[in-house]
């Protein structure tokens, strides 16, 4: 139980440390389009990146998949762009592709390849058994993860309603969609520049 317990507490703290700064990143660019009543949208989005980037994060720790981790280091700011771009494309969810449902198998593929920069951390911590420290990892991942959507939720709650004050015509796009917006724009420059710095 305590090794359980260790890898839990190992994966929590790697998702929510500044050097887990890319994965955060990842998780606000997913939610930015969110509201409160889209809970159930989210969570499909959240749970099919969670799938991802644990087949890809099983397969690379017992060594079968092994990735270059330059490459790695440079796919995961591209996997934000992208789905920072997507965000402000895409202005009516209910228009888009499929009703806009494509986006769990848009954030499972990504999830693949955050889950290789997952694997290049842990790896090197395995010696025998995996299956213990690779459920608790993954378990401490999906709490931190919880936790960082459930701040950015609140924030997201917070920022939609001091914008929807500071509206000065009916004219303007909803709160909800200036936030994302401004959130989506935010990291992509951000993750553009990491992936211009990490370019193999």
């Amino acid at each position: 139980m305590s090794e359980l317990l260790a890898f839990v507490g190992l994966g929590f703290s790697h998702i929510v440390n500044r050097d887990a700064a890319d994965h955060i990143l990842f998780l606000m660019a997913l939610a930015a389009v969110y509201r409160l009543p889209d809970w159930r949208e989210a969570v499909w989005v959240a749970t099919a990146f969670t799938v991802g980037h644990s087949i890809t994060l099983a397969l690379a720790v017992t060594q079968a998949l092994v990735l270059p981790t330059p490459w790695v280091e440079f796919l995961i700011p591209l996997t934000i762009v992208a789905t920072g771009v997507e965000n402000i494309l895409v202005r009516d969810r209910a228009r888009a592709p499929w009703g806009g449902r494509y986006r769990p198998v848009f954030s499972g593929v990504f999830g693949l390849v955050h889950g290789a920069g997952f694997a290049n951390y842990l790896r090197g911590l395995f010696v025998a058994r995996v299956a213990v420290p690779l459920f608790g990892f993954n378990l401490g991942i999906e709490l931190g993860q919880v936790l960082v959507l459930s701040l950015a939720a609140l924030s997201f709650v917070a920022t939609d309603q001091w914008v929807a004050r500071l509206r000065r015509s009916e004219r303007w796009p909803a709160a909800p969609r200036l936030r994302a917006v401004a959130v989506s724009a935010s990291v992509i420059l951000i993750a553009a520049r990491w992936a211009l710095e990490r370019a193999p």
